[in-house]
């Protein structure tokens, strides 16, 4: 029986209902019989869709459904090939991981979003449109990506939580003014919603080539993390933590997507607003300063970000640059001064480790073969870690959510236990592999790549095939 089947659906909604526009519905009867849905069920369905849209909509679309049906029924062996169980819903929503970026970033207390539209990433900005302003919250169009990056630094120093979105091209653009935040130590998050590059690339595709910008963004060296879910629960919870991180540690946050996890729709958990929790920044109210000898915006303290108090507060003079500067905000090319604002800035690295999200194991934890993906590679990389079982092949995944410092802390251990370790990514170089090598060099030789980089996502066997077969 093969294994591909072409159904000529607009052609014949076209000609039987008069628009090809018809041709999902009928689709959508033809997966019915394949999966041996009930046809009662399955027309409910259709009535319970597009009743509402009136009597001609509903029996077009009852039509359709029915050609659909009917095309697959005549194709022997095509019908109740599989069946799907019937069950009780579980609470389930619909959604995509833009939508769960976008309410975080309302629910962690975020007023302030300026973006410029950009495949994959405008929905982010679409539904905070929608979600952030009966929160007295301002959602700006910018007319660029230099601009939009450039004005949440402005609303961030302002002491808004902020946040813009972006993809490749727009990322490229706004490098300058994410390292004019890190050597401010200005509180902003990037959601890069990674697609097809170099340039314009493949608008609507998929792949995770952007982390290698990222961990190497911009010119000079200053402190940046990357975090990337990998569902869209996490991005709503990831998004809150980005929040967290950024302003508790004063520096720049990029959440890391994928276009498949970006806008692919898919059912999760409801987002529990009772996981919640805000965590700001240090901040100095007028009373703060006044009962201060001075105020040093930049002044070299232990542990988190300096204490802020926001432009416009009395008794304060409010200085920032992009420039090298002294605690005070003035420029300075001071060798002491550089040495000790360097070692200040980049201890962040180090010192906010705990704050930043762990990883996630699923498997066999005695397992001796392992796989690490991250972002939207956890759905394969778990079917095919259930293929694999029924294979009798063992396996352990780890799915780091922290890039950016590199996890080293995490991958050691989980490398320890394995005599192989498959990395998991959707690019051509292995880009994910390579930091891990750098990180961890004393399991370089139990790294192999699984790569893919056609602008498509993994699907189960991609990953099967390499693992059964030991390459």
């Amino acid at each position: 029986m093969p294994n591909a089947y072409g159904f000529p659906f607009a052609t014949l909604v076209g000609g039987q209902v008069g628009q090809p526009i018809y041709k999902n519905t009928a689709a959508y009867g033809a997966i019915s019989v394949l999966l041996g849905f009930d046809p009662t069920t399955a027309r409910k369905v259709i009535e319970e869709r597009f009743t509402r849209r009136g009597d001609e909509a509903l029996a077009k679309n009852l039509k359709a459904l029915e050609i659909g049906r009917q095309a697959a029924l005549a194709v022997p062996g095509f019908a109740d090939r599989w069946h799907v169980q019937e069950g009780e819903a579980h609470g389930q929503i619909l959604t995509i991981g833009n939508q769960g970026v976008a309410l975080g970033f309302v629910v962690g207390g975020g007023r302030f979003f300026a973006g410029y539209p950009i495949t994959p990433a405008t929905e982010v900005m679409e539904y905070l449109q929608r979600y952030l302003p009966p929160f007295q919250g301002v959602v700006r169009q910018a007319e660029d990506e230099l601009a939009a990056v450039n004005m949440i630094i402005g609303a961030a120093y302002a002491g808004a939580r902020v946040m813009t979105s972006t993809s490749g091209p727009g990322l490229s653009l706004m490098t300058e003014g994410i390292g004019h935040a890190g050597a401010a130590e200005i509180p902003i998050v990037i959601a890069d919603c990674a697609r097809v590059g170099p340039s314009t690339g493949q608008p609507t595709r998929h792949e995770q080539s952007d982390l290698a910008h990222l961990a190497n963004l911009g010119h000079g060296e200053f402190p940046r993390f990357i975090i990337a879910p990998g569902t869209p629960l996490e991005c709503f919870q990831l998004t809150v933590e980005a929040l967290n991180i950024a302003d508790k540690w004063r520096a720049p946050v990029i959440l890391l997507l994928d276009q498949a996890l970006s806008q692919n729709t898919t059912t999760s958990p409801p987002y529990d607003l009772h996981d919640v929790h805000l965590v700001r920044g240090k901040r100095l109210s007028g009373a703060d300063v006044a009962a201060m000898s001075e105020y040093k915006g930049y002044a070299f303290t232990d542990g988190s970000g300096t204490p802020i108090a926001p432009p416009g507060t009395p008794g304060i003079w409010s200085q920032v640059t992009g420039n090298e500067h002294d605690e005070w905000g003035h420029v300075s090319v001071n060798r002491t001064n550089r040495l000790k604002m360097m070692a200040k800035r980049m201890g962040k690295m180090v010192a906010a480790v705990p704050d930043l999200p762990a990883g996630n194991y699923f498997g066999d934890p005695d397992a001796k073969v392992g796989i690490i993906g991250y972002g939207s590679t956890i759905g394969p990389i778990l079917e095919a870690q259930a293929r694999l079982t029924a294979r009798g092949i063992r396996t352990r995944y780890y799915q780091p959510r922290t890039l950016w410092p590199v996890p080293g802390h995490e991958l050691d251990p989980f490398l320890k236990g394995v005599d192989v370790a498959y990395v998991v990514e959707n690019n051509y170089t292995g880009q994910f592999a390579r930091l891990v090598r750098e990180t961890v060099p004393w399991h370089h030789a139990k790294l192999r790549s699984i790569l893919r980089y056609d602008g498509l996502s993994f699907r189960s066997p991609d990953i099967v095939g390499p693992i059964a077969e030991g390459k």
